[in-house]
């Protein structure tokens, strides 16, 4: 049995309704599923010291690592081929239960290794434990990537929103319990091990694994080539915590890895959905001999009209929000929380790029900028960490920019989409950033020193939200008509591509997926 793409057997209307139905269910699925991890995210943070977090960080370094090569890439290539029998999924189980099984091994012969580089014997109990999510990785991988192939991602929501709650009780039941950093251990344990059944599942593909690795040439270039990216990706995402993890002590590390992972929940956790979505959808148009640049430039205007605002409102009353929302023993992880922010919206973008590379069989530009945000980031983080965490934040402020503009260039010509496309695309938002903060700031002076913070953080908050919410409608209305109808508009029906934001009444694209 040969199991073929949609693109040319559905109609454009037919397109349209999959991806309005895949980017419902993965990105509001995703959405209710963080709210629930957030509620119990801050009662855990109440709970927890930044002690907690720091010894979760240091184990986190090698689970992250290791997660990143945990095969998923052989799986989307199950996406990206025109056709898919059931000898390459049984391949490709074949590929993730070796993967999978090699890396838990070598988390095991590591945990003590990482312990003595740290000076914390306990983090090597934190890693063998955790060695028990690769076990239900290849359950959850083979099953996503059938389903993603076909735009059905119904299933996934539902698997995230259980996984999401099974999660959330089981951390907050721990620390409530006194189970301290354990907590944090067993909580996405059993969210993996809940959403590898639930897709299993429903993806009612019980096939057998294919040792014989005859005729998976493509897969496994493919699915290696975006591994080696992952490699590359660790170095740049993990490095700070991995060379900050010998100098500073695990309450300041607590701080910088809890601030960073409140900075990342967005480009974290809201974008890569987007991009589960755009990756299928992309090859179909790419298959159908379509030119992805209306749809990266209105992907890119989109996602930053929603993640702006959030990030720089963030950095701005970083104060009042760390205090209100994770308590007093938090509060020196603010300056931290607010110079980050700044520099996450350039990460938002660097992110959205990868679907346009991959989509296109164009791995190598994707290997290039991982190779760069690799030497990029860690560079700069060997050199800010010896300026403490403010060191790491400005280190973010250099390289962040750096490697936008390095994958911008490498990505732009691929996708026949100019820079001053581009730029008046995103105009619109970035504008209406800097009249906020300008608004927030000048309120800030005035308003009195003693007025609770509770209060200060609702007074900025509306006013930023209002400045931000009128500068679009007043003057660039389209852009805020558009981005309400992109719910109902999709990468098949793209505007025209001569549509760019010349000036403030000028008709302006918006996100396609």
């Amino acid at each position: 049995m040969r199991i073929s793409g949609a693109s040319e057997q559905d109609p454009p209307e037919g397109f349209r309704a999959r991806v309005r139905s895949a980017l419902a269910w993965r990105w509001g699925s995703q959405l209710v599923a963080q709210f629930i991890t957030w509620g119990s995210t801050i009662l855990v943070v109440r709970l927890l010291d930044p002690s907690d977090y720091g010894l979760f960080a240091m184990s986190q370094v090698i689970v992250t690592a290791l997660h990143f090569l945990n095969g998923w890439s052989f799986a989307s290539s199950l996406i990206q081929a025109d056709e898919v029998g059931e000898r390459d999924i049984g391949q490709v189980f074949a590929l993730l239960l070796i993967t999978n099984g090699s890396l838990a091994a070598i988390q095991l012969l590591l945990a003590p290794l990482v312990a003595g580089y740290f000076g914390q014997p306990a983090v090597a109990d934190l890693l063998r434990v955790q060695a028990l999510i690769f076990a239900m990785i290849p359950f959850t991988a083979l099953p996503t990537a059938l389903l993603a192939r076909r735009l059905e991602f119904r299933s996934q929501g539902i698997a995230n929103l259980v996984s999401a709650v099974t999660a959330a009780a089981t951390a907050l039941v721990l620390a409530w319990q006194g189970f301290g950093v354990w907590a944090l251990i067993y909580a996405p344990i059993a969210g993996f091990a809940v959403r590898a059944l639930i897709m299993s599942v429903a993806a009612r593909l019980w096939v057998r694994p294919v040792f014989n690795l005859k005729g998976a040439g493509r897969m496994i270039g493919f699915g290696g080539a975006l591994t080696l990216c992952q490699l590359f990706w660790i170095i740049q995402s993990q490095s700070d915590i991995f060379i900050a993890g010998r100098v500073f002590s695990v309450h300041d590390l607590g701080l910088y890895s809890e601030a960073l992972f409140l900075t990342l929940i967005v480009t974290g956790r809201f974008i890569p959905p987007l991009n589960d979505v755009a990756f299928p959808a992309y090859a179909e148009l790419h298959k159908a001999g379509r030119s992805l640049g209306p749809y990266f430039e209105r992907t890119a205007q989109s996602v930053l009209l929603v993640v702006a605002p959030i990030y720089i409102g963030l950095s701005l009353t970083a104060p009042e929000a760390i205090l209100v929302v994770f308590g007093e023993k938090w509060t020196g992880m603010a300056p931290i929380v607010s110079g980050l922010a700044l520099v996450m919206p350039l990460m938002a973008l660097q992110i959205i790029c990868s679907p346009t590379c991959t989509a296109t069989g164009k791995e190598r530009i994707y290997l290039a900028t991982s190779i760069a945000g690799a030497a990029i980031f860690a560079t700069s983080f060997l050199i800010g960490v010896q300026y403490g965490a403010q060191g790491l934040v400005h280190a973010w402020w250099v390289a962040a920019p750096l490697l936008l503009i390095f994958t911008l260039a490498l990505t732009l010509p691929q996708i026949d989409l100019s820079v001053k496309r581009l730029a008046q695309a995103l105009a619109p938002p970035a504008l209406a950033c800097l009249i906020m903060a300008v608004v927030v700031l000048g309120l800030r002076q005035a308003l009195p020193a003693d007025i609770d913070p509770v209060a200060t953080l609702g007074i900025l908050g509306s006013a930023g939200a209002a400045a931000y919410a009128g500068i679009l409608y007043f003057v660039w209305p389209d852009v805020v008509r558009q981005s309400i109808a992109m719910i109902r508009r999709t990468p098949a029906d793209p505007l025209p591509p001569h549509a760019s934001a010349r000036a403030p009444a000028d008709r302006t694209s918006t996100i396609a997926d």
